[in-house]
């Protein structure tokens, strides 16, 4: 079991297997939350433990699609917890303890901030990933 929490500890949740994928996104919104990393679950794998009363939603607006989640009381930015898809992005950085997974992209990396340099080989979109 990997467990995963936000940074007061209210919001809790499991990982019955590992991330299927990790990508990077660098749209100026997921830099504003902090959350840039994220680690593609499977809704079967993934339980919230604790806290589902303390997490909040941010509406998408477009060009971006997805609605954000976060603990209420600390801010914390948790993903799409609460998308209802089968799969879904969570904030990377909310995993606690280690997961060994590549990262296999980037996206937005036209939103991306010239100060940040790419250093891995993973493949790269100008927007949202496409085949």
């Amino acid at each position: 079991m990997i467990e995963g929490s936000c940074c007061c500890g209210a919001v809790q949740f499991e990982l019955s297997e590992k991330p299927s994928m990790l990508g990077m996104c660098h749209c100026s919104r997921c830099r504003k939350v902090g959350a840039s990393a994220l680690a593609f679950v499977k809704a079967d794998n993934f339980q919230i433990t604790a806290g589902l009363d303390k997490i909040t939603t941010y509406k998408a607006q477009p060009p971006y699609k997805y609605d954000r989640c976060f603990c209420s009381l600390c801010g914390t930015a948790l993903g799409e917890v609460l998308s209802g898809m089968e799969s879904f992005p969570i904030n990377a950085n909310c995993i606690d303890g280690e997961f060994k997974i590549e990262n296999k992209f980037h996206e937005f990396v036209s939103e991306k901030p010239g100060w940040l340099k790419i250093g891995d080989n993973a493949k790269q979109f100008s927007e949202h990933p496409h085949d």
